[in-house]
Order: structure tokens, then sequence, then C-alpha cells
């Protein structure tokens, strides 16, 4: 039987605890209708005996840290809050989880609770994923962690992460796929009705350059793009109207918004493609046109980088 510890931090989303227990709760269900022993025994873990959530109006029962003395996966769920403030209130967590973790404890993290779980440093070097809205705070805060922000999974060596809010239940039906087989996935992913293929969150991300970073040029670089997405934009004649040589613009552009200064102009144009799909009845070429681009390919292929979808199936889905 796999112990599960489905951590209770102050601070956590409810329903990033509980769903992760409805699902695997289920999984003990369907062998327990077949004449088997249940798979999982889940657990509820906390720094204290009760924890309230949701500005009180949930309290959480759960065992504490100490009462665990092995477990076999440690799941972090989201959490809510200013992400200094909610890493210190849940400190007493980081020593428990690198502890577990030596003893071959697999972790994974739900959304936002990837900064509990990088705060631990065992994602040092490792792809994560979070919510695409926390892409920028996530990378200031852990630079030393590659961040996948278009991801909605990651598994390196049995540290996982999953990307914003309700795609943890991909992450989970992954992890019941692989303690449980395939069947008793697709089955989970029926009874729940889980996209269980998605694999990606870039067609809900919505495109906000990082400008929080003091270096007043690019800043100014990156209004000039945004201001000017219709036009056709050279990276030398950024580097012209900043006074800035090409090489020292490009390097402290994608050092201050990690992105290559030709990533920010599609990403700019592109967010205003998705935009125009969403909420015009303008057709494809009309919305390329006004994007500042001429080769239908080249816009497709550049559209499908960032988001996922196809500028068709992209306009299907969200207009």
């Amino acid at each position: 039987m796999k112990h599960i510890s489905i951590l209770v931090p102050k601070g956590a989303i409810l329903g990033s605890i509980e769903g992760p227990r409805q699902l695997l709760t289920q999984v003990n269900q369907f062998f327990k209708d077949k004449g088997e022993s249940p798979l999982f025994k889940i657990q509820l873990v906390g720094l204290s005996k009760e924890t309230k959530l949701s500005a009180g109006l949930f309290t959480v029962h759960t065992l504490l840290l100490e009462d665990i003395k092995k477990t076999d996966l440690i799941i972090i769920p989201a959490i809510d809050g200013e992400m200094k403030n909610a890493l210190e209130m849940n400190s007493d967590f980081v020593p428990w989880i690198i502890k577990h973790h030596e003893k071959g404890a697999e972790v994974a993290s739900l959304c936002m609770g990837a900064f509990l779980l990088a705060s631990t440093g065992l994602l040092k070097g490792k792809k994560c994923a979070t919510h695409w809205a926390a892409a920028n705070e996530f990378r200031n805060m852990f630079p030393d962690v590659n961040l996948v922000p278009d991801k909605i999974i990651t598994d390196e060596k049995g540290i996982y992460s999953s990307g914003g809010a309700y795609s943890y239940l991909n992450l989970i039906l992954y992890i019941i796929e692989k303690y449980a087989g395939r069947d008793i996935a697709i089955l989970c992913a029926k009874v729940f009705a889980i996209e269980i293929e998605r694999n990606s969150q870039s067609s809900f991300n919505i495109f906000n350059g990082q400008k929080e970073h003091g270096d007043d040029p690019i800043k100014n670089a990156q209004e000039f793009i945004e201001n000017n997405f219709q036009e056709k934009i050279a990276v030398d004649q950024l580097a012209s109207m900043l006074a800035l040589g090409r090489r020292n613009m490009e390097r402290r552009f994608k050092k201050a918004t990690s992105n290559t200064v030709v990533e920010y102009i599609q990403r700019v144009k592109i967010e205003a493609a998705k935009k125009s799909f969403e909420s015009s009845k303008k057709n494809i070429n009309e919305v390329m046109y006004d994007v500042g681009y001429s080769d239908n390919k080249s816009f497709r292929t550049v559209f499908k980088k960032i988001t996922g979808l196809s500028p068709i199936d992209y306009r299907n889905k969200y207009n």
C-alpha cells in the first residue's frame, strides 16, 4: 500500500486538497469493487491538528508532521496570498519535506504549491510548472529553478509539479497512472470528466511582460513594442532608439524580462491576436495583418508555438 501525505499549509486552497483526496479515494474504491485491497493510504498532514482555510469558512482536521514516520508521496497543494508571507507561515514544512524526500518519498506540488516546493531547494536545476500568472514572481524568487510556464505537468525523478489552478487534476491522474495503471487512470478521468491528454496551459496564458526590473531603458523598449505591435519592429531599431549597442541591449533585455527581444515582440503580437479572436468577428488573415504579420505560415507557426493551438482552433475555442 502506498502512503500518501496531502499537506494542509496555512493559506492553502481547499480545492487542491480535497480534489486529490477524492481522486485517490476513488482509486481505492475501484480496487475494492474488484475485491482487492485499497492501493493508497491517504492522510492529511498539517502544522496543527486543525487548520482554518478560506478566511475561516472551513476547518481541516489533520495529523501532525511528527505523526508521519514514513510516506511514499507528499502532495503540496496550492497556497494563496502574498507568497513571502505564505512561505514564512509554512516554513516548518520545509525540513519535513526534505527529510522524507531523502528517505525515498516522491514530492508533487500543485499550482502555487510550487513556491513551497522550491523553497526546499529540491527543485534546484530542475524543471517546474506553476500558475502562468505567477511566472515572473517565481523566476525572481527562485532563479535557479528551470520554470516551464507552458507545461501542465513536470516530472523529474519523482519530483512533480502542475500548472495553473485545476491542471492539478492532470498531475494526479498522471501519478495514478504511474501507481495504478493506465486503465484505472482513464476510468478516473471518465468518472470526474477530466480531459486526460491535456499537456499545455499555453492557451490560457495572458502575457503580461515583466516590468519590475528597474532597467528604465529596457522598460521604455517594452512600452514601445506594446504601443507599436502593429508595425514591423527591428532589434537594431530599438537599440538605436535607446542609444545602446545591439548586443548590450539584447543582454539587458533578456536579463530584465526573461525573453529575448524577438520573443517579446512575438508574445505581444500574439497576445493582441488572441484578444481579437476572443472578441471580434475578424477572420484569420484580418487579425494577422492587424498585429503586423504578412506571412500566414509564419503567423500560424508563432501562434501555435506560444499558445499550443492553431489560430482557427483558438478562435473556435474562445470566441
